[in-house]
């Protein structure tokens, strides 16, 4: 299993644009082949999207996917830097059926 975190910076006169760009993507992400779950998540001044993935094949297919690249573009000029890309490994904990996104 693969967790990947992407952050977003919207600029302040593009959050509804940059949410209207996020909430479009979701779906689609949802429906590639090894994706076990694509959630939007909002924060004041950002944005996050949480993935998981069910493999590194399948990550990275992701990575080069036609909805990464329409997300990127349809961001460009609505957001502060770059996208904030983080792959990280579940380290399980405790109770087996809390201690990890998913068991």
């Amino acid at each position: 299993m693969m967790i990947m975190v992407a952050t977003v910076f919207p600029k302040p006169s593009h959050v509804d644009d940059v949410r209207r760009v996020m909430l479009d993507a979701a779906p689609r992400v949802q429906h590639e082949p090894g994706c076990r779950l694509g959630a939007v998540h909002e924060a004041p001044g950002k944005f996050v999207l949480i993935e998981e993935w069910a493999d590194e094949a399948a990550l990275a297919a992701h990575a080069g996917s036609l909805a990464v690249t329409e997300l990127l573009g349809r961001l460009d000029g609505l957001v502060d830097g770059e996208v904030g890309i983080d792959v990280l490994t579940p380290l399980p904990t405790g109770d087996p059926d809390r201690g990890t996104i998913r068991p």
